[in-house]
């Protein structure tokens, strides 16, 4: 009976060392996935006046505004999945304060910024959940 305890723990062991290095292993993947999202510096090209971003199909529609400064932004989700909205850079979410104030969304829900008043010119904004997704990403710049 000794022999199958030992037997035992040698298996558990081995498995506990391997989840460990599976886990270091995955540490320094998601290290490498470094390509988080920071706001830009300059106005994006292209960007067009409205306060309203629709979220569809993983997709922020328009994904680069411009809105007079003090105004809101609504973020409206019309995707099948929730989404977390948040300022750049990721994860701090730090750059503007008031695109946080949107947070998490359930599906079919409509949330606000805060007033846009940050000392920045341009704040970008993601999805917390899923940062390194292209078209969950944009811009906010403020005139």
């Amino acid at each position: 009976m000794k022999t199958v305890n030992r037997r035992n723990v040698s298996i558990v062991t081995a498995v506990a060392a391997a989840c460990a290095i599976g886990a270091c292993s995955s540490n320094s993947s998601s290290s490498s996935s470094s390509a988080s999202p920071s706001s830009p510096t300059t106005p994006p090209a292209g960007a067009v006046s409205t306060n309203t971003i629709t979220i569809s199909n993983n997709v922020a529609t328009p994904q680069n505004i411009k809105v007079a400064r003090g105004s809101q932004v609504t973020f409206i989700n019309n995707d099948r999945v929730s989404h977390t909205m948040n300022s750049d850079p990721h994860p701090d979410h730090t750059d503007c304060p008031e695109i946080n104030q949107v947070g998490f969304m359930n599906p079919s829900q409509t949330k606000q910024t805060g007033n846009m008043t940050t000392n920045r010119t341009v704040c970008g904004f993601h999805d917390h959940d899923l940062p390194n997704v292209a078209g969950l990403q944009g811009s906010i710049t403020i005139q």
